[in-house]
């Protein structure tokens, strides 16, 4: 995690408002010892990339109907995009167990529970049941090479004694660290590009899925991996509501999808993301809209952000920091400038300052409000992106800067 300047620490006191009631039991087990069940053949449509979804909460007290709403319109997305909606893999909660898991909030208010209703649904989403997809698909020749887009949408947690190592939370209040998914991800072939959107609390740690096992004293893994992620490894998200009506999410799934495709959850079409005028748009492309799109207090990550921020050290923000924003624009991808660009109108902010300067300009804290103080933040930390990489490309260190380029090249891929 970065840690912020002195006078600029504009969002460490918003985590304690913004977290979420999991409702997690207490018994949940790190140890993953549930024997796999037998799934059905995993789809291999006629498409070059590989799609697995994994979604829902470890127990009905937090399976909103959000989590099965992100799995339609992730499907919906597909299908926008010229996909059989049957090309994901998807595990869902309790699967097609029939069993009313989901919970939702009825019309009168009251918390209700309802029967998944997933077209295409493989199982339940255990760690289990994505283990023998991974082996499965494998050894499914020539399938395994094909490029992997993996979508997480449920609960995290911390992991108090390694928070590069968190889990995401999987039905059975099963706990899957960052390593256990990187072990899985590692059995794959070394030219089998892995892309994983993740969307929940403390989801930033897994971008550790870049190294081997998960860790990085490991190294890069033989795969060429990268990842998006709702927010950083110290906070949590937003999301998962058990309200029905999809036109009041704001989260990252929505952003993202919709600046990937072009058409939001409830089918209107939106602004292109396509910031490189190279006609597709990039995964980081959907991941620069989702910043701006996102009216939220998340804090949208990816692997290559955070291998750079942690890096950033005290005097290095303060050096990039103290300059006149424009002039680190200079060397910023498009998607990077549509971050500042758009979030700096959104606050008023003038980009011929430094961005410790500008914020003078902005009223108190307590007078701007959570979301505002999010875009600072993003801000701040979008600027650290640029002028990291720009000081690391002018070092002329061989090793940082084919790490950048290889993780830059798995960001900017699509949907094949």
């Amino acid at each position: 995690m970065v840690v912020p300047l002195n006078g600029i620490r504009v969002f460490l006191g918003l985590a304690s408002s913004i977290v979420m009631s999991l409702g997690i039991s207490s018994s949940a087990q790190e140890e993953i010892t549930e024997i796999p069940e037998t799934l059905p053949t995993p789809c291999q449509a006629a498409n070059s990339t590989n799609f697995l979804v994994v979604a829902g909460g470890g127990a009905p007290s937090y399976n909103e109907i959000a989590l099965e709403k992100n799995v339609l319109y992730f499907q919906r997305t597909l299908q926008a995009m010229g996909y059989d909606p049957a090309a994901a893999n998807v595990f869902f909660a309790n699967g097609n167990s029939g069993e009313a898991t989901i919970r939702y909030l009825d019309p009168q208010g009251q918390i209700r529970f309802k029967v998944p209703e997933i077209p295409h649904l493989l199982g339940a989403s255990t760690f289990a049941n994505l283990q023998t997809w991974v082996r499965e698909t494998v050894t499914a020749s020539p399938a395994s090479t094909r490029p992997l887009f993996f979508y997480f949408t449920g609960h995290g947690t911390r992991n108090e004694r390694n928070l590069n190592n968190n889990y995401m939370m999987l039905w059975g209040d099963q706990r899957v660290s960052v390593q256990d998914l990187a072990q899985t991800f590692d059995q794959f072939p070394s030219d089998t590009p892995i892309v994983s959107m993740m969307a929940q609390c403390y989801s930033g740690s897994f971008a550790n899925l870049i190294y081997a096992d998960g860790q990085p004293s490991q190294g890069l893994a033989d795969q060429d991996r990268c990842g998006f992620f709702a927010t950083l490894r110290t906070l949590p998200s937003v999301g998962c509501t058990p309200e029905v009506n999809e036109a009041d999410y704001r989260d990252y799934s929505s952003s993202f999808f919709a600046g990937l495709s072009g058409i939001d959850r409830i089918g209107n079409p939106v602004a292109s993301a396509d910031y490189n005028q190279d006609g597709r748009v990039a995964y980081a492309e959907a991941h620069a809209y989702a910043k701006v799109d996102g009216e939220t207090t998340d804090l949208p990550v990816s692997t290559l952000e955070v291998w750079l921020q942690e890096r950033a050290t005290l005097p290095l923000q303060e050096e990039i920091l103290s300059q006149p924003m424009q002039t680190l624009l200079t060397t910023a991808r498009p998607e990077q400038r549509h971050v500042v660009e758009g979030l700096a109108r959104e606050l008023g902010l003038d980009l011929a300052q430094p961005y410790i300067d500008s914020q003078q300009s902005l009223p108190s804290q307590r007078a701007l409000g959570e979301v505002p103080l999010t875009y600072l933040e993003r801000i701040r930390l979008e600027l650290l992106n640029v002028g990291m990489e720009a000081r690391i490309r002018e070092s002329g260190d061989a090793g940082a800067i084919a790490t950048i380029d290889r993780l830059l090249n798995c960001e900017s891929g699509y949907w094949q």
